[in-house]
Parts: structure tokens; sequence; C-alpha cells
């Protein structure tokens, strides 16, 4: 997948980066909390991982003529501003880091690749009517892990299940959009509309929630 910003809207943007290309360029912008982090990061991967997906949403924020406030992960995982403003997505997979901002709503991204074992690992995540339309397809099974994905960093909270409590709508591989809802919890009847964008071997997914 190339390298890429993107303008959703006037308070929403996101960001995808080579993390090798981003590697050696400068963070100045973190903050002293972000700064402490990346430095207690041992693994040069890991560094580069979390480096090059900040990086992302500079750019992101850049695009929508927003500062970088610095943010923080909440007991959950999930990231947010320092100075509360706005709602972030993080992600990343071998070689590459993307991320979402917007300023009013909550939002979720997710990078997969498209590989022939996510077939094998449809049980741990696919209710079987799922992946009765799935058809053990690798590519619509990334597509459908990818957009499960985005709607669990999307609402943010611990003690969602993709099988138990994420369910999606038929869709095919040329669909850009999924539709899913998270049911039999307290968030339940959350309705998403993800956006899926396939670029080769790559699946990219986002919400807005």
């Amino acid at each position: 997948m190339q390298t890429k910003i993107e303008k959703i809207s006037a308070l929403s943007a996101l960001a995808v980066n080579n993390i090798q290309e981003v590697a050696t360029q400068e963070v100045d912008f973190l903050s002293f909390r972000e700064r402490l982090a990346l430095s207690n990061i041992s693994r040069e991967e890991k560094r580069y991982e979390w480096k090059a997906a900040r990086i992302a949403l500079k750019a992101a924020l850049d695009e929508i003529s927003l500062p970088y406030a610095g943010f923080f992960k909440d007991e959950h995982g999930k990231s947010y501003p320092m100075d509360g403003l706005g709602f972030v997505s993080l992600t990343h997979t071998k070689g590459v880091a993307a991320a979402i901002f917007h300023k009013n709503m909550p939002v979720g991204i997710d990078l997969d690749y498209v590989r022939e074992k996510v077939v094998k690992l449809g049980p741990k995540f696919l209710d079987p009517c799922e992946m009765a339309f799935l058809q053990s397809d690798p590519l619509l099974y990334t597509m459908a892990w990818s957009a499960k994905e985005s709607i669990f960093k999307c609402q943010g909270k611990k003690g969602i299940s993709l099988r138990e409590h994420i369910l999606l709508e038929p869709f095919s591989k040329g669909d850009h959009i999924i539709s899913g809802k998270i049911y039999q919890t307290e968030y339940s009847d959350h309705h998403y509309q993800v956006k899926i964008e396939v670029s080769g071997d790559m699946v990219l997914s986002y919400t807005v929630w």
C-alpha cells in the first residue's frame, strides 16, 4: 500500500506511512510523555512501528490544520488526545503504519495483509452465518477481520469479542463499505459503516461512528 494522506472531511483525516521511509525522521512534535514511552521501547522494530504511527497521526492532523497535542492510552488501551479534543486510532503491520483522527467522533482503523492462514482462523473471529457468505476466500476473510478490528478499535472498550459481539452483513470483494454492528452487550445497537480499500495484498479499513 502506498504512502498517502486522505482528508475524509473538514474534521477528519487519515495517513498511511511506509515504516522504513520514516524510520529516521525527527519526531520533535511528540509530547514529553510520548518521548518517554518511545525511549522505553527496547526492540528496534517495535520502536519504528510506534514512531511511524505517530508520524502518520501528525500528517493527518496537519491535513485538517489541527495541532498535535500529544496522546495517551486509557485503561482499555485506546489512545486519546491529551487535551481531550478529538478521537484517534492507530495501526501497523509489517512495513506499514497508519492513523486516523476525527475532531468529534470515535474512529477505528486497521491494516492487514491477505494470507491463506486467515481462513483456518475464521472460527475464532467469525459467526457461522458470516463464514457461510465468505466462502473460505482469503481476501473476504481478511476484509472481515479488518472490518471487525476497526469496529473493535472504534468502540474502544475491553470485553468485546470479534466473534460473539460484532456481526457483519454480507458483502463481496468489490464492496467498498461493510456494514456491521455490536450486539449482545451493553453497547448493542451500535451500527457501523466500515470503509474498505484493497491494494495488492493489503487491506485497509476504517470507520467513523
